[in-house]
């Protein structure tokens, strides 16, 4: 292919990047110019309040979730115990609960009208002592449960990529299990703790919806709260940068927390040989798993059963609310669109990377997802803030519908949402693509294949997997999402999440089950897709291969070693 073909795929390149990084960049550009008379307004309420409480609910749903997701890694990950391989995976469903719909669900049960609350005055009396429900302890409960599951699967896939050698040195010197657990085991393991800690960062500080509810006041929430209720552009996309600033603080502390420090196994050599635990301690270690499990995914579903049930029977028409296939098919719609528009971006980057070549081209597709690794309110107004730019110049050459731009259509909404999610796309796409030899797009350019017909004929065919881990993923993000969707919807735009926070914001919890339940019935397909392939796997292994659950240990000719 020529240079000219190359430098035309450059720049696909750079066109996704510059669509994905001047949102971002807009808020940041405001923290360059700062508005005096906002700041001043802002610091002599609530603001000092807000900051002081953001950097507490991080460190602490932060300190919560290592400890809980890193604790359950080692234990389904070292020990054997009844339904240990089933719990290796069950403990990855609370990701189909979104926080949102998780603290709402405990809100309504221990809040004074809830059934618990309820039940103690019925036994004890009416001066029966409960804690406060609406704290901000309580929110850093929630958000724990809600969001171990990323710290989990990174200690898991750690834990699982170590060998037995130096383990089993510590072991020798006369270190305890958990001795050298803690000094050699959690320091190897201390880049996917950090990478894992990040994620759960993030995603506290992208939502307000949760901490909401628990009457907890962050930096997000006042973003939100700005913007509805003054709907002043120029003082959200301030507030606005100050979280982009917790996310910046957030990104550099996990690259010190990984440090300089580098850990290298060999390839194929054993791994620890797991721990058979049995008595009490292995039906201990069955019921903290199980007790896991149940409160972050087992209660919540059978709660939101129990309101949808109780719902359909309280309605005056006796079956389902009229708006619910409305907004449900609000949903499906943006999140159709969503995944389609990601994955064909993602397929093109991807793709222009190989046809593209050099170290500049992946840099700038690897900045092309940078809008995952930003809190959604963030893209939400930098894209307000870039549609409102672009309606001004529309309005300048004489063009009067530019305003449709930001309030009439889907067309900002969709273009958050692309930018919020192509990550995950690409990244699917990507690793697909990997796998796919050079050598066969250089067979294909050379027996006179043009570079459109290279990407449609054999690009797109091999990495038909990957497209299709991209769409599913997308596709349930998107329906879950919040931040993005209630900031920037058209007028009269509701969706299944919009819904929900609105119904769970004004205490109608029996009504909010049925929509929230649809959100998680959704939600569980990828984790319950994970888990068949893997099964289907284990099915494939041959004959001399003993494999005793979905990711457990292989036993080959007497040495064990982990898949």
């Amino acid at each position: 292919m020529s240079e000219t073909g190359r430098r035309g795929w450059r720049l696909v390149v750079v066109a996704v990047a510059a669509f994905a990084v001047v949102p971002v960049g807009l808020v940041a550009v405001s923290i360059l110019t700062p508005s005096t008379e906002v700041w001043s307004f802002l610091w002599r309420t609530d603001l000092p309040d807000m900051l002081m409480t953001t950097v507490v609910l991080l460190v602490a749903v932060v300190g919560c979730t290592l400890l809980l997701g890193a604790g359950l890694a080692w234990l389904v990950g070292r020990y054997r115990f009844p339904g240990q391989r089933w719990f290796s995976w069950l403990l990855v469903l609370p990701l189909a609960v979104p926080a949102y719909v998780l603290g709402f669900v405990y809100l309504g049960l221990l809040d004074y009208p809830g059934p618990v609350q309820s039940g103690l005055r019925t036994l004890f009396g009416d001066n029966v002592w409960f804690p406060e429900v609406r704290t901000l302890p309580m929110a850093v409960l929630v958000l724990s449960l809600a969001l171990y599951p990323y710290v989990y699967l990174l200690a898991r896939a750690a834990l699982t990529e170590q060998t037995a050698a130096t383990y089993e040195a510590a072991r020798v010197l006369g270190q305890g299990p958990l001795q050298a657990a803690r000094r050699v085991v959690l320091p190897m393991a201390r880049p996917s703790l950090a990478a894992g800690a990040a994620l759960v960062a993030m995603e506290t500080l992208t939502d307000f919806a949760t901490v909401q509810y628990f009457n907890v006041q962050t930096v997000s929430v006042a973003v939100y709260q700005v913007w509805n209720g003054m709907y002043d552009r120029v003082a959200a996309s301030e507030i606005a940068s100050l979280v982009l600033l917790f996310a910046i603080a957030v990104i550099g502390l996990e690259r010190v927390a990984r440090g300089r420090a580098r850990f290298h196994q060999n390839g194929g050599a054993r791994t620890v040989d797991p721990v058979h635990l049995s008595g009490a301690k292995a039906w201990a270690a069955t019921g903290i798993c199980g007790l896991v499990v149940a409160v972050t995914f087992v209660v919540p579903v059978l709660q939101l059963l129990a309101w949808s049930s109780t719902a359909t029977v309280l309605s005056s028409t006796g079956g389902l609310d009229p708006r619910y296939l409305g907004y449900l098919l609000n949903s499906l719609t943006i999140a159709t669109l969503t995944a389609l528009a990601c994955a064909t971006i993602a397929v093109l980057v991807a793709s222009a990377t190989r046809l593209g070549g050099g170290t500049s081209t992946r840099r700038l597709a690897r900045l092309a997802t940078v809008g995952y690794a930003v809190p959604g309110p963030v893209v939400a107004i930098g894209v307000l803030a870039m549609l409102a730019a672009a309606d001004a110049a529309l309005d300048l050459v004489g063009l009067s519908w530019g305003a449709v731009l930001v309030t009439g259509t889907l067309v900002g909404l969709l273009y958050a949402y692309i930018v919020r999610f192509l990550a995950l796309a690409y990244t699917s796409v990507d690793a697909s693509l990997e796998k796919v030899a050079p050598s066969i797009t250089d067979a294909a350019l050379t027996l006179g294949a043009a570079p459109r017909g290279v990407v449609r004929r054999v690009h797109v065919p091999l990495v038909r997997s990957g497209v299709g881990v991209a769409l599913v993923l997308v596709a349930v993000d998107a329906l879950k999402e919040l931040p993005v969707v209630l900031l920037l919807r058209p007028f009269g735009f509701e969706t299944l999440a919009i819904w929900v926070y609105q119904l769970a914001s004004e205490s109608r919890w029996e009504l909010a089950g049925l929509p929230a339940l649809t959100i998680v019935a959704v939600a569980v397909v990828p984790v319950v897709w994970l888990f068949r392939q893997t099964l289907q796997l284990a099915s494939q292994l041959p004959p001399e291969t003993v494999r005793e659950g979905p990711d457990e240990h292989l036993v080959r000719g007497g040495e064990r070693g982990q898949s």
